[in-house]
């Protein structure tokens, strides 16, 4: 039985994205609000973020009663990839984090695959790792450096 997405996760997933986009448009625009660069705190909210994506796949493992060892090593990658990706100079600060978030949305699909978490999940993955990953790509190319 396939359930739906709690409320709670779309809304809160959805609020998840405003800083992707608004800090996006603002590098862009190449707006600098109240005199605070935007880019750096795009590239640190992503690098927050692809850790979180870690963790998401660090306790499904957890969770599971196999406890795949490999699982483990994969859900630390990310937070590696966005570590280093802080290091790069702009504009491939912004261009890694956002290849990593597309690419980690695709390479979760295997967590509801393996019933490891719900559907939904891996559903809701896709969208908000596609926006998140598409803002960033958006603000890596059109943005300044």
């Amino acid at each position: 039985m396939h359930r739906a997405a709690p409320p709670a996760a779309l809304i809160l997933g959805a609020a998840g994205l405003i800083p992707f986009l608004g800090l996006s448009a603002l590098v862009i625009l190449g707006q600098a609000p109240f005199g605070i660069a935007p880019r750096p705190l795009l590239a640190g909210y992503g690098a927050v973020i692809a850790s979180f994506l870690g963790g998401l796949r660090w306790g499904a493992a957890a969770a599971s009663p196999e406890g795949r060892g490999a699982d483990y090593a994969v859900a630390v990658v990310p937070s590696l990839i966005a570590w280093a990706a802080l290091f790069a100079p702009g504009p491939w600060d912004l261009r890694a984090l956002g290849a990593l978030a597309l690419a980690w949305g695709l390479i979760d699909q295997d967590l509801p695959r393996r019933g490891l978490v719900p559907a939904w999940l891996g559903q809701l993955r896709l969208v908000l790792s596609g926006v998140a990953g598409l803002a960033l790509l958006a603000a890596g190319f059109l943005g300044t450096a």
